[in-house]
């Protein structure tokens, strides 16, 4: 019954996803609503996975200057478990409220300001505890420290002396350790004192009404009197009354000078109707936080003159009153709410029902294979592989899954159990993201052999997808070997999406690895490398192959220097065929003649006229150069795959090969694989 009635102040937890894990609250108010549900009004607390990056290493390097400065702290040794466990205790408070529906409340928890004298192991030692030291505004996506601190130093405390012994005098000088302000001892009466404060107020009252600014706030006469009785003028009339050694002559003519009566004003004084307005307001938000008031609503007053006016607005009327009425809400509001036990099944839990696949995320499985491949997956937190019930935790095409006190320790603590490796290389990655992210860009453009070249363009911009590799064990290799028979890589290959039994085979490896040493792996031949390639080209050089000429004459230099150059000038529809094509006549009865038309000099039309050839008349046409595009390493695609169609089969393009081309690329496999 005491487990399940919430107060006000108590830390909670909020469930608004069945998948995210708690939100932790502070409840403020517990109003009930028109249709008569009861709604927590809350504080917000967020965890290390809510705020950004850059915001998580200012934190830390801030617990690591504390931890530095302190010198009360006590130093223990962690763990890497108990390290990344801590981190799920941490906190950070916002002066953000919300409103939630008390029926969301999934039980109660413990938050306390970071106590530096205490070891941290205590918390961790504590269920549901967590500490904060930092406020976090969300609005502004900032981190400040907590204003809650004790100064230390010889400005903020007293140097106590060591305990004077029976009959010691104290040597010290009182006159220089203390300042008298008022002699009890004086030889004015109390009845004269109190007639020199009377005078004291009626001439605070005079000089109220000669001056302007005060004749506007205080526009009555009994108001103005009742601002000259404050302690600022009794103060005031004593501290002369003891300068002129009670002599009150003397006294009186101090506070009449003349320049006009002595004015003595408060902050109570000061500060006008507006002003105040905003106090109130600024106290309703953020309490006596009086840097946080200063700094947003009064900017123009100082620290000192805010603190004199909230302790001088405590003793007036305004204060009593509002005083009134928030203790007669107080008492209309709901002091506690009683939620009873949440026991609702979780839509992430795993199970199975007559053969019928289980939700996974609220969607249902893509196929019963796929299912029924959970049976052997162990958690992802704690690598059990037994347990009551089994949750389905991250995304659906994922298939992963959590025990059941897993499942608790990340709906209450926001994390997994044990450290991973991501979380390690987090930790220890000191160099940027954005540098990060541009090495692993250009790393992946390289792989997919795409020239790297940066434009120096402000308009690029570097995707930020993570690369990753693998890196195969030799106990890996060798239970591919061992266990082809479980494994089966060709029907696994087939069907991506279906995870394999990774525990299957660990469980036939275990039992077979002793067949390794009486059977060494057969190693498969691996690809030459380039260098062996090349040496062996240099040493068997390819054959050229014998070219059948129809006409032996034409090898000699004199039938050479007359054969005739290409046609330069206009052409013809006969295109560039063969001189023994264009007459139709065959080759060999034609040399003569062909020898004779081509020893002539070459004519060229210039518009409509004859011209002789000569090395000064022709001129070459400028044939402007085609440079070679190059693909911009941003625009090039990460990844791609490529479906084959009926047009673009294997048995389509080999049908479209001639029986040449298949005879040399056999010839070049063969080659290869020798």
């Amino acid at each position: 019954m005491a487990a399940n009635m919430y107060r006000v102040g108590d830390y909670v937890y909020f469930e608004n996803s069945s998948s995210n894990p708690y939100l932790i609250r502070r409840i403020e108010e517990l109003n009930k609503t028109a249709n008569g549900n009861v709604e927590a009004k809350v504080v917000c607390f967020y965890r290390r996975r809510d705020i950004s990056n850059s915001l998580i290493m200012l934190a830390d390097k801030h617990a690591k200057e504390v931890e530095e400065e302190s010198e009360t702290t006590i130093e223990v040794d962690l763990t890497d478990k108990q390290k990344h466990q801590l981190k799920h205790r941490e906190l950070f408070l916002s002066r953000q409220y919300e409103s939630l529906p008390a029926t969301h409340i999934r039980g109660k928890c413990s938050v306390a300001l970071l106590n530096e004298t205490e070891s941290v192991l205590s918390y961790l030692e504590k269920e549901d505890t967590f500490f904060y030291s930092l406020v976090y505004d969300p609005s502004l996506k900032t981190l400040l420290a907590d204003k809650g601190e004790i100064r230390v130093g010889p400005r903020y405390q007293a140097d106590v002396p060591d305990m004077l012994a029976e009959g010691e005098l104290d040597d010290r000088e009182q006159a220089k350790l203390e300042v008298k302000i008022w002699d009890p001892d004086s030889p004015l009466t109390d009845r004269q004192i109190d007639q020199f404060l009377v005078v004291a107020r009626a001439v605070g009252t005079f000089a109220r009404a000669l001056d302007c600014s005060s004749s506007v706030r205080q526009p009555s006469l009994h108001m103005s009197a009742a601002a000259a009785s404050r302690d600022i003028t009794l103060f005031h009339a004593m501290d002369t009354l003891h300068k002129h050694n009670y002599d009150l002559s003397s006294a009186i003519s101090v506070l009449v000078p003349l320049g006009g009566p002595v004015l003595c004003r408060d902050e109570m004084e000061e500060w006008s109707a507006s002003e105040a307005s905003l106090f109130e307001e600024a106290l309703e938000k953020y309490g006596k936080d009086f840097n946080d008031i200063r700094q947003d609503f009064l900017p123009w007053k100082s620290l000192t003159s805010i603190i004199e006016y909230y302790y001088m607005w405590k003793t007036t009327d305004r204060y009593v009153q509002q005083k009134r009425l928030k203790a007669a809400e107080a008492e209309s509001k709901l002091k506690q709410v009683y939620i009873p036990t949440y026991n609702k099944p979780n839509p992430n839990q795993i199970s199975s029902n007559n053969g019928k696949p289980a939700t996974v995320n609220g969607a249902m499985g893509a196929s019963y294979q796929a299912q029924a491949s959970l049976i052997g997956r162990a958690c992802e937190s704690c690598y059990t592989s037994q347990s009551h019930q089994w949750y389905s935790w991250g995304p659906p095409n994922m298939q992963c899954r959590l025990c059941a006190s897993c499942w608790i320790y990340w709906k209450k603590y926001g994390g997994l159990k044990m450290p991973t490796q991501t979380d390690e290389d987090k930790l220890s990655s000191s160099q940027p993201a954005e540098e990060s992210h541009v090495r692993t860009h250009m790393s992946r453009q390289a792989t997919q052999g795409t020239p790297v070249r940066n434009t120096g363009s402000p308009k690029s911009a570097v995707k930020t997808r993570q690369a990753f590799f693998l890196h195969t064990t030799c106990w890996t290799k060798l239970a591919r070997q061992v266990c082809k028979n479980t494994l089966r890589l060709r029907q696994a290959a087939r069907r991506p999406f279906v995870p394999i039994n990774c525990a299957a085979i660990k469980a036939e490896y275990a039992d077979r690895h002793y067949e390794i040493a009486g059977n060494p792996l057969k190693i498969k031949s691996t690809r030459k490398p380039l260098s062996c390639i090349i040496g062996y080209l240099e040493i068997h050089p390819a054959m050229k192959p014998n070219v059948i000429r129809s006409t032996p004459s034409l090898q000699s230099p004199s039938t050479k220097r007359l054969l005739a150059p290409s046609n330069h000038s206009s052409l013809s529809i006969l295109g560039k065929r063969n001189y023994s094509h264009h007459n139709g006549l065959d080759e060999s009865s034609s040399h003569s003649t062909r020898t004779i038309m081509h020893a002539a000099p070459r004519v060229h039309i210039t518009n409509g006229k004859a011209l002789q050839a000569s090395a000064s008349t022709i001129k070459t046409s400028a044939i402007p150069v085609i440079k070679r595009q190059r693909q911009n390493w941003l625009d090039a695609s990460d990844d791609g795959f490529f479906i084959a169609t009926e047009e673009t089969s294997a048995e389509a393009v080999r049908n479209l090969l001639t029986f040449l081309i298949t005879e040399k690329l056999v010839d070049m496999y063969t080659f290869f694989l020798s």
